[in-house]
């Protein structure tokens, strides 16, 4: 609520005070994803240029740049490649030549650990600023975003080139991988949403995510062809990152979608995590600064 004070200067000009109390904004559910919505559309110039300035601090003192950002997938392809082919590791079959399978499979891989690192790093980022200026704290998350995309676009120079030298052959499926794409990368979102004021407070969460991840690379067929049967099909299976990355490598190949309805069911993970991590990730920020 509000009460009217005057000022000592200009006597007869009113200057409302507001005095706050401690309601939940749970409370108004509407008016919340108003404010949300549209500091959404308010950050695209800030977020813009954070972008900017993202990029050019990464690369500012980089002889070989942009290169950097495809190197890991193409290093991993052609270490994994030589160990299958000496006879060091037997990963059975895969639908498309092993080095396209991996370079692409590891490719998404690290855009979704990508995600979940950078949208845990923008609260931190955005704790800083909002000490400072009244900006949406949307901003850095969407300019995390849009750096991922764009490591992403340009990871996909040298997979296209996999593509055309070991003659893989796509079907019209391909149009509907982005959507497979934005899926994983929005499960891979919430949950750094969630994850990130916590870390803001305490160290541990980013040391223990680095070790989880790690785990979740041989929990996920990256480097090898999904299992169907053993413990090492029931472990694959329960994790949500196999249909959404599966289908994303399945659509843009084969075109012949190996698991839909676990697709549908990761899917809609994704989207509700993205929600309600937006939503926390906003009701945190103010505690965040407070505390900061």
């Amino acid at each position: 609520m509000s009460q009217t004070q005057y000022s000592d200067n200009q006597p007869n000009q009113p200057l409302p005070v507001v005095i706050y109390q401690p309601e939940s904004r749970l409370r108004h559910p509407i008016q919340l994803v108003q404010e949300m919505w549209y500091g959404l559309l308010s950050s695209r110039d800030l977020a813009w240029q954070l972008f900017q300035k993202n990029i050019q601090s990464q690369y500012r003192q980089s002889i070989l740049g942009i290169i950097w950002i495809f190197i890991p997938p193409i290093l991993a392809a052609i270490g994994l490649t030589f160990l299958r082919k000496t006879g060091v590791l037997n990963l059975g079959e895969t639908p498309i030549p092993y080095p396209v399978y991996v370079a692409f499979s590891m490719t998404l891989w690290q855009t979704f650990t990508q995600t979940l690192n950078s949208t845990m790093g923008a609260a931190k980022s955005a704790k800083s600023m909002l000490k400072k200026l009244n900006v949406p704290p949307e901003a850095f998350v969407i300019s995390q975003l849009t750096q991922i995309l764009f490591n992403f676009i340009v990871q996909l120079i040298p997979i296209v080139f996999f593509f055309i030298w070991y003659k893989v052959s796509v079907t019209w499926t391909i149009i509907l991988a982005p959507v497979a794409f934005i899926h994983l990368v929005m499960l891979a979102t919430g949950v750094g949403l969630i994850l990130g004021p916590f870390s803001c407070l305490y160290g541990d969460i980013k040391r223990g995510i680095g070790f989880l991840i790690r785990g979740l690379l041989f929990a996920t067929p990256v480097i090898y062809p999904e299992p169907r049967e053993g413990i090492a099909a029931m472990i694959v299976q329960i994790n949500p990152i196999t249909p959404l990355l599966v289908t994303t490598r399945e659509l843009a190949t084969t075109g012949e979608i190996t698991n839909g309805f676990g697709f549908w069911i990761a899917s809609a993970i994704a989207i509700i995590l993205c929600f309600l991590g937006w939503v926390f990730y906003r009701l945190a920020m103010p505690f965040l600064v407070e505390r900061a």
